[in-house]
């Protein structure tokens, strides 16, 4: 299963995941309550969670094939967000 992580420095965290399970509330399953915020992709996962300072992203699928489209989904995702620049790079 393979699994990629990307830190990204943010000031307010939180309110990146709330701009982000916006952007997804209508096409998929958003798990809130836990820590990490889940998102459930027909391709995979999407883990979201805040520390100080920085969002903690993770992504995972099934296959490499999954796995490399999510990470573009949710890369696109980011890129987009309102008033934020970010330096994304995943890890392994």
């Amino acid at each position: 299963m393979p699994i990629s992580r990307a830190e990204l420095h943010a000031e307010d965290a939180a309110a990146l995941i709330d701009q982000l399970c916006k952007r997804w509330a209508g096409a998929k399953e958003i798990d809130r309550a836990s820590d990490p915020v889940q998102v459930t992709f027909e391709e995979g996962s999407c883990y979201l969670q805040a520390q100080p300072d920085k969002l903690l992203v993770v992504v995972e699928a099934l296959d490499d094939e999954s796995h490399d489209e999510l990470e573009r989904q949710v890369d696109n995702a980011l890129d987009e967000l309102r008033g934020v620049e970010l330096d994304i790079v995943w890890e392994a």
